[in-house]
């Protein structure tokens, strides 16, 4: 069980003093700084092998990552994170099933699957941590559920709309 008390980590209030809590939180942290810049190169980048497959590969196991130190964390501190395991549970299970799909030919279902797991990844993000964030903590704490999907969910509709046959 996590230790009473704070530790300021990166400017964000850590509800612990235990050493190996807050040396999970920074593996945590890892992960998820690599899973926000690879899925933003992999969107970023031309569709296919090379750039894209590569960052979406690094992405998947970035979430693979988040979600084993997050289940770690969520159990530690249940009362007060069962929400976050929820959402990274919903992001594990959406790359998983989007590197399915992909492997199945289907690019829609991935593109879906991919796009939603980067919404529900930023939505744990901010329900965690927006109340210490610039802009963010000022904003309703409602925003931090409905803002991610308010700017994402359009985007990937826009897209699916977009994409092209598949090409075998």
């Amino acid at each position: 069980m996590a230790a009473g008390g704070t530790t300021d980590v990166l400017g964000i209030p850590v509800p612990s003093t235990d050493p190996t809590f807050l040396a999970l939180v920074v593996v945590h942290i890892g992960f998820g700084i690599a899973a926000v810049a690879s899925g933003a190169i992999a969107m970023l980048s031309s569709k296919g092998r090379g750039r894209h497959a590569n960052f979406g590969t690094l992405y998947f196991w970035s979430i693979c990552g988040l979600a084993v130190t997050m289940s770690v964390l969520s159990f530690l501190r249940w009362a007060e994170d069962y929400h976050l395991f929820v959402l990274g549970a919903l992001a594990f299970a959406l790359v998983y099933f989007a590197r399915r799909a992909i492997r199945a030919r289907r690019p829609r279902w991935h593109l879906a699957g991919m796009g939603l797991s980067y919404v529900v990844m930023l939505t744990a993000f901010y329900v965690d941590n927006g109340k210490n964030l610039p802009v963010w903590r000022d904003l309703p704490h409602i925003a931090y559920w409905i803002a991610p999907a308010a700017v994402g969910v359009p985007l990937i509709a826009y897209y699916l709309v977009r994409l092209p046959a598949f090409k075998r």
